[in-house]
């Protein structure tokens, strides 16, 4: 079955303190590549836990305008996940960068360092990505094997032998090196780059069918139906809009922001209202929502009676219109042109 988790903490944990802990002192360079980027050394982790929280300050929580404690999420990273470690620890936490560009802070243990070398390792291995709401890992191809780990819609696996002992049975690595089986049902494969954590550029698929694509797109988006509403989430335990947006692109190989909004430097660009297909997002002030067609679009909206990944409408006929969104609407944007 591979290294135990108990195990893999032991080899890794002495590293990953002497180059994050108190002092920063030099660890093993064996061990641990660096690279000089601008003068500063880069450094990598892949994530370990099923969804690692990623913070928008060194803190769990932070204060509203009304002095409110409330949490200070600001993303989810999930299993499998590169990203690059950016700084020193902060307050007992880490600040990274993730492979689609979105800053923050993470728990130190929710991540297993890397250098260089064993991050493009784990890029270039034969990954792919859970496609079921929970799915588990096992110790042997069959029901009745110790789950090692339960994974969300999302999370990346080394798959080592697609058909193994049973047929229906995958046998798979996860990123701290354990290895189980998983269900093949539950797995497709990953097509976006995680180059970006590595220090290369927000790689993108090339889309040869428009039409295709976009109703990938809409299939996606709508496999995530029912999935409670949570700030900050981006996983079927719980995601937001933008949440919802971004992993419905990301699962098809396009990474788009991460927030409600456009931002130049990612393929979303702003067209013509008039003009809008399934697959393009509609941005409303702070929420975001992906057209389907005929005038219907799906989020993930905190409003109360939906709370969760729902379907509604622009149309004022239709039952499932919303007029505080529809007088909202301020832009249209799409990854074409």
């Amino acid at each position: 079955m591979g290294m135990s988790r108990q195990a893999f903490g032991a080899e890794f944990g002495e590293e990953f303190r002497a180059e994050f802990g108190a002092g920063n002192q030099e660890c093993d360079k064996d061990r641990r590549e660096r690279r000089e980027y601008g003068g500063k050394s880069r450094a990598y982790g892949v994530i370990i836990e099923p969804v690692s929280t990623i913070y928008q300050y060194p803190s769990p929580e932070t204060t509203d305008p009304e002095g409110k404690i409330i949490s200070a999420i600001a993303d989810e990273g999930l299993c499998g996940m590169l990203v690059e470690i950016t700084g020193e620890q902060e307050q007992g936490f880490l600040p990274i960068k993730t492979f689609y560009g979105y800053t923050g802070y993470i728990s130190p243990g929710d991540i297993a360092p890397l250098g260089s070398q064993q991050g493009w390792e784990w890029e270039n291995a034969d990954l792919w990505v859970v496609d079921g709401f929970c799915v588990d890992v096992v110790s042997l191809p069959m029901v009745q094997g110790l789950r090692l780990i339960s994974l969300f819609r999302g999370s990346i696996l080394e798959v080592l032998n697609w058909e193994s002992f049973e047929t229906g049975w995958a046998k798979v690595r996860l990123p701290d090196k354990r290895e189980g089986y998983i269900r093949n049902q539950y797995l497709r494969k990953k097509l976006f780059s995680q180059r970006g954590a590595l220090g290369g550029v927000l790689s993108q698929i090339e889309i040869a069918d428009e039409g295709q694509f976009r109703q990938d797109l809409v299939e996606t988006a709508r496999s995530f139906l029912g999935v409670q509403y949570r700030w900050g989430g981006r996983s079927t335990a719980g995601i937001d809009c933008s949440g919802l947006t971004s992993a419905s692109y990301l699962l098809n190989g396009i990474l788009i922001f991460r927030d409600a909004r456009l931002r130049e430097g990612y393929p979303v660009h702003e067209i013509d209202p008039k003009t809008k297909k399934p697959g393009d997002l509609l941005y409303f002030p702070g929420h975001i929502a992906m057209y389907l067609g005929d005038e219907m679009y799906i989020h993930s909206t905190g409003k109360i009676g939906s709370g969760g990944v729902v379907i509604n409408s622009l149309c004022p006929e239709s039952p499932l219109y919303r007029q505080d969104l529809a007088d909202r609407l301020y832009a249209v944007g799409s990854i074409f042109s």
